[in-house]
């Protein structure tokens, strides 16, 4: 089944750790200024950071709403403490918000539920999906890492239901229960000082001969890449997709919400879409490689994108 509608733009929750007032300005202005109708928040990398965005979330959420967009809560992407389970617990036990899952503990914890899944979740195929889908979910966002022709045969076995992709920013790759960016500073994840802070974006890696590789953040592993699904996304909006997730990054966020909103109306081309985003992102590679059944890194340029969905 096809469809004609355009897909909501939605904003994930920030992974990185920023100080308190940063994170509580960012969302504001994305009430204030950008063209996103869903804003998932909530820490999803490390427990530890939480006492930083939590003294703020209730003025965010009442920001949000008053901008008209609907706001979804994030539970942590790997749940390894007491106090972590217990706070999975209480957030899904009290949230009168809609709770996005990033574990499966969190999963067990909302059937029957109405609720999200969020992109840490593996969701290849539309057999996983209607499973989830019987016990509740109402939305999910498939994994960066899927190929065009699985989502597009997802959505063909599920015409209906919302599905969201990830389209721009650095790729959630992994997650550990260690902390390797403490341990490149010196430090063990239980005296971390919260050093993660230092870098708003990321901690660059490279290989031995100096090529960027991969990007640290806490315990959690990104791609160097930042994922840019711009001309790609005509085929899989045809189909049927209902969302396109933009993942917040250490630069201007509105402008970047405004260029995938004048894509998908019509409004620009994928080339000058590209181009502002450089603007707006520089210096940091774009990529859609997963996308085109090609290493996550690559960039496959508009000429290719004819074959998408028959790699």
């Amino acid at each position: 089944m096809t469809t004609t509608a355009k897909p909501a733009l939605s904003l994930g929750p920030v992974y990185f750790l920023w100080d308190g007032p940063k994170w509580r300005d960012f969302y504001f202005r994305i009430a204030d200024e950008a063209p996103v109708e869903h804003v998932t928040l909530g820490e999803t990398v490390c427990s530890k950071r939480q006492h930083f965005s939590e003294p703020h979330v209730a003025e965010v959420v009442e920001r949000l709403e008053a901008a008209g967009k609907r706001v979804t809560l994030s539970t942590l992407a790997m749940v390894t403490l007491e106090r972590e389970s217990r706070h999975v617990r209480d957030l899904i036990r009290d949230s009168v918000h809609p709770v996005e899952a990033n574990d499966l503990s969190a999963i067990g914890l909302l059937k029957g539920r109405p609720h999200s899944i969020g992109p840490l979740v593996n969701v290849y195929n539309a057999a996983t999906a209607r499973v989830l889908a019987a016990r509740g979910a109402e939305n999910i966002c498939l994994p960066p890492e899927l190929p065009a022709s699985s989502i597009l045969r997802i959505l063909e076995d599920m015409p209906g239901f919302s599905f969201e992709i990830f389209a721009f920013g650095r790729m959630p790759l992994a997650i550990s229960a260690r902390c390797a960016h403490a341990r490149s500073k010196g430090l063990t994840k239980d005296n971390c000082q919260f050093i993660c802070g230092e870098e708003p974006d990321g901690l660059p890696l490279r290989t031995l001969d100096r090529q960027s590789f991969l990007v640290l953040n806490g315990v959690q592993t990104l791609s160097n890449s930042c994922a840019m699904l711009g001309d790609d996304l005509a085929p899989l909006v045809e189909a049927g997709l209902s969302r396109i997730r933009l993942s917040p990054q250490d630069c201007d966020m509105v402008r970047v919400a405004e260029v995938f909103r004048a894509m998908l109306d019509g409004e620009m081309a994928g080339e000058e879409a590209i181009a502002h985003l450089q603007q707006v992102y520089p210096g940091i590679p774009f990529s859609n490689g997963f996308l085109h059944a090609r290493e996550g890194a690559a960039w496959v340029a508009r000429g290719r994108a004819a074959s998408l969905g028959h790699a």
